[in-house]
C-alpha cells in the first residue's frame, strides 16, 4: 500500500488526534498511524483544564466533552485519615472563561471523542500500524514513512510529519533529537479504584502522612476514584505485590480501601524537554516533546495546546494562506511553555516528596497545625484570576516577533468578554472591537483582509474600548492598535506572517 497526504501524524493519543482534527477541519489531508489496536482503554491522564475545553469548543465538541466530563467541585486537603475541610473550585474562573472550573475526563474518553471527530472531518486513522522507518523531510523534500500493518508494509509520503508518539518517541529518536532532563529517584503508583471508601466524594482528595502522599480524583459515579501516590521501588517485586503493598499503606495511613482496580501501574516521573520541536518538515508535540510530573494536571492539556498551535499554523501554510516561515514560530512559542512547566512541576513535586529533615518536619508538624486554618482562608484567595489563569492555562503568553507595542493582552489567548469566543470556531484571522463603532471595525477588517468582529464593551474591562485587536486562528491576540493607526500597525503584523 502506498498513500499520500498533506500531513502524517505518528501517534493517536490526545495530542496527535487534536492535531489531526484541527488540520482536517482546516481542509488538510491527514493520515494518523499508531501501533495500538485502537484508542487507549486505560484512563491515564485525566485532568482537563478550561483552555482545553475552549479548544474542543472551537471544533464543535464542547457539548460532548462537558456531557462526559466530571467537574471537580472542591479540593479536600487533609492529613492522614482526616480532611481539613473543603476548598471550592467549581466556580473558579467564572469571569475568565465560558468553561469555569476543573474537569475530569480521562485520556481514553478524550481519545474516543477526537477519533470520532477526525473521522467525521475526513481524516484517516490507521490502527495497528507501527512506524519502522522515517526518511526525508530536509531541504523541502517530502517525508517518507514505512509502517508495519496487519496486511503488510505500508509506505506513506507527505510534505509534513507530526511526531505525537509519546515519551519514548520513535520520531524523536529517528531525527536524533536529544531529550534533556532528569528522572525522579522515587517511584509512584496509579490505580483506578472501584468501590473506594474513606474519601470525600465529589472532589479532589489530597492527603499526606509522614513520607506518604495520596491524591484521589473523582471519576464519575461514587466510589470510583483515580488514586496516585508514592510506591517505593522494591527489587523483583511483581505488580500484584506492589498493588497489595499500596493497598495496605492506603488503609493504614489514610483509611482508604477499595474492592478492586480496573487499572494499576507504577512508574517514575521524568522532567525532560526536547532540544528542538522542529526538525525540517518534522515536528514534535505532547509527550514526544516534553514530559513532567503530574502535579497540577497539566500534561495532557499542554500537549493538546501544542497540537492546536501547530495545526493552526500548518493548516494555513498548506492552504497557501501563510508563509512557511510561520512554522518556525511553533517552537519559539511552545518550547518556552514546556520549559517553564517542567521547571515549576519539578520544583513543586520535589518539595512535596522531599525526604529531607526540614521537609519532613513541615509535613508532620506544620501542615497538621495550620492546615485547618489554611482551608478556611484559601477559598477566598483561590478565586483570584491569576491563580486560576495558571492552572487553567489561560494565562499563557507568547513573545510575538515584530511586536513593537506592549499591551497586557498581546500574545495571549483572547480574553473572554461573555460572548466573543463563539467567533473563534471559524479558525480565521479576525479583527475584534469592543465598544468601537461596528462600521469602523468592518472597514478596517476589510482593508486588512480579515473577518470583522464588532462587540459591545467588555464587562470585565480586559479589552479596551479605544483599541482594536487582531486575533489569530488559534485565538491568540497578534496585534493591538488604536483604530486611527490600525491599518498601518496591524497590516505590518499580518505581513510578517502571511503572504498578503
Amino acid at each position: 500500500m502506498h498513500a499520500r497526504a498533506d500531513v502524517i501524524v505518528v501517534g493517536a493519543g490526545p495530542s496527535g488526534l487534536m492535531a489531526a482534527a484541527c488540520l482536517s477541519r482546516l481542509g488538510a489531508r491527514v493520515i494518523v498511524i499508531d501501533g495500538k489496536d485502537g484508542p487507549t482503554r486505560e484512563s491515564r491522564a485525566l485532568g482537563l483544564q478550561a483552555r482545553s475545553v475552549e479548544l474542543y469548543d472551537q471544533l464543535g465538541l464542547a457539548d460532548r466533552v462537558l456531557a462526559e466530563a466530571t467537574i471537580a467541585r472542591a479540593v479536600h486537603p487533609g492529613y492522614g485519615r482526616s480532611a481539613f475541610g473543603d476548598v471550592p473550585i467549581a466556580d473558579l474562573g467564572r469571569t475568565v472563561t465560558p468553561h469555569p472550573g476543573v474537569f475530569v475526563l480521562e485520556q481514553s474518553r478524550n481519545e474516543r471523542i477526537l477519533c470520532d471527530a477526525v473521522g467525521d472531518l475526513g481524516g484517516t486513522i490507521l490502527w495497528r500500524h507501527a512506524l519502522t522507518s522515517l526518511q526525508g523531510g530536509e531541504d523541502g523534500a517530502p517525508v517518507t514513512v514505512i509502517a508495519d500493518g496487519p496486511d503488510g508494509r505500508v509506505e506513506l509520503r507527505a510534505p509534513w510529519l507530526i511526531g505525537a508518539d509519546g515519551a519514548s518517541s520513535a520520531v524523536r529518536k529517528a531525527r536524533g533529537i536529544r531529550f534533556e532532563g532528569t528522572t525522579s529517584r522515587l517511584s509512584y503508583f496509579v490505580a483506578d479504584a472501584l468501590d473506594a471508601t474513606g474519601l470525600v466524594e465529589g472532589g479532589v482528595n489530597l492527603r499526606i502522612e509522614g513520607d506518604e502522599l495520596m491524591l484521589a480524583f473523582p471519576m464519575g459515579p461514587p466510589g470510583h476514584h483515580r488514586l496516585l501516590g508514592i510506591a517505593e521501588h522494591i527489587e523483583d517485586e511483581t505488580e500484584e505485590q506492589t498493588e497489595a503493598r499500596v493497598r495496605r499503606m492506603l488503609s493504614e495511613r489514610f483509611g482508604v480501601a477499595f474492592t478492586e482496580s480496573s487499572w494499576f501501574s507504577r512508574y517514575r516521573t521524568h522532567h525532560r524537554v526536547a532540544e528542538r520541536f522542529r526538525d525540517g518538515a518534522v515536528f514534535l508535540v505532547g509527550d514526544a516533546a516534553h514530559v513532567h510530573s503530574p502535579v497540577g494536571a497539566q500534561g495532557m492539556n499542554t500537549g493538546l495546546q501544542d497540537a492546536h498551535n501547530l495545526a493552526c499554523k500548518l493548516g494555513q501554510v498548506i492552504a497557501g494562506d501563510a508563509l512557511e516561515t510561520m512554522l518556525d514560530e511553533y517552537q519559539h512559542e511552545r518550547r518556552p511553555v514546556a520549559q517553564r512547566l517542567v521547571r515549576t512541576t519539578d520544583a513543586l513535586f520535589s518539595r512535596i516528596t522531599s525526604r529531607k529533615p526540614l521537609a519532613r518536619f513541615v509535613r508532620t508538624r506544620i501542615v497538621p497545625l495550620i492546615g485547618p486554618f489554611a482551608v478556611r482562608v484559601l477559598p477566598r484567595a483561590a478565586r483570584g484570576e491569576r491563580l486560576y489563569g495558571y492552572l487553567s492555562q489561560t494565562r499563557i503568553r507568547y513573545r510575538l516577533p515584530g511586536a513593537h507595542q506592549r499591551d497586557h493582552v498581546l500574545g495571549r489567548r483572547l480574553p473572554w468578554s461573555g460572548d466573543n469566543h463563539a467567533s473563534l470556531r471559524d479558525f480565521t484571522w479576525q479583527l475584534h472591537g469592543y465598544g468601537v463603532d461596528p462600521q469602523v471595525v468592518e472597514r478596517l477588517a476589510r482593508t486588512l483582509g480579515v473577518s470583522p468582529q464588532p462587540h459591545s464593551r467588555d464587562p470585565f474591562g480586559r479589552l479596551a474600548a479605544d483599541r482594536v485587536y487582531l486575533v489569530r486562528p488559534d485565538g491568540f491576540v497578534a496585534g493591538v492598535a488604536a483604530p486611527a493607526v490600525a491599518v498601518a500597525a496591524l497590516h505590518d503584523a499580518l505581513r510578517g506572517i502571511t503572504p498578503l
